[in-house]
């Protein structure tokens, strides 16, 4: 595939219908605060779209007009794509791995929780850079989380992300990880030696009715077997709005050069 310019882009809007929860947030996200990046099979009318931001992947169009070798810049990312793609994908990776994923939306307010004497949830600003930084380098499991806004410093300027403070170092962070027009999906995080005190919760709670402060309505997504994800957002007041597979790729198939086409 042939990744585009941004002068490209305006165009490519209706591969991807605005107002979706969950992943479909991602091309409007992509599109509105320049994170992502794009592909095609051509540049002009294109017969098959993509769209990247933050290790997800978004994929449209006719299979057939893609060969295997041009899928290899999905490499190690979630691909979320109509089952007609799954031939194409296993002919470009070692490995194409499916995931069951859920979609809830936001439905119940619920009360923010009591913390510990303490400690503060707020929004982040820009000087929050720095605590966030550090944050997110405590541990690897917590860095994906500013990835979607490019880095610590664009979530901190983003104006969308909430966390839990103590003594001026972060805790837990709740962030509108992809932005859309309707919904916002989101995601948290906690600091591994503070779960379970209801951190992730406090910042989930607030970030929910900033959002509903701004006219949208909050979406979370997560894997059908990832059971704490899944028990926090019921807690918090989302509730199932639909299932999905998306594929986790492995490394391109040592077969899969650009002009390969796809097997019969």
């Amino acid at each position: 595939m042939i990744e585009l310019s941004t002068r490209q882009l305006p165009a490519l809007a209706r591969w991807f219908p605005a107002g979706a929860p969950g992943p479909g947030a991602l091309a409007e996200h992509a599109l509105t605060t320049g994170t992502g990046r794009w592909w095609a099979d051509r540049p002009v009318q294109p017969r098959a779209v993509a769209v990247a931001c933050a290790d997800h992947v978004l994929l449209r169009g006719d299979p057939s007009a893609l060969t295997p070798g041009g899928l290899a810049p999905f490499a190690g990312g979630y691909v979320e794509a109509p089952a007609r793609f799954v031939p194409v994908l296993g002919a470009a990776f070692d490995r194409v791995m499916p995931w069951e994923r859920m979609v809830y939306v936001h439905r119940v307010p619920v009360a923010a929780p009591r913390l510990q004497r303490g400690v503060t949830v707020r929004r982040l600003q820009p000087g929050d850079t720095p605590a966030l930084t550090a944050f997110t380098g405590l541990d690897t499991h917590t860095a994906w989380i500013h990835r979607s806004w490019g880095g610590p410093a664009g979530l901190a300027a983003s104006g969308l992300g909430w966390a839990a403070f103590h003594q001026g170092s972060v805790l837990a962070v709740a962030c509108t990880y992809f932005l859309g027009s309707t919904y916002e999906d989101i995601a948290c995080v906690t600091v591994p030696d503070r779960r379970r005190q209801h951190l992730a919760l406090a910042c989930v709670t607030a970030l929910c009715a900033d959002i509903a402060a701004r006219g949208r309505t909050a979406s979370w997504s997560c894997s059908r077997d990832n059971r704490p994800s899944r028990l926090l957002a019921w807690t918090a007041g989302f509730r199932l709005e639909r299932e999905y597979v998306h594929h986790l790729t492995g490394s391109p198939a040592a077969r899969s050069l650009p002009g390969d086409r796809i097997p019969a």
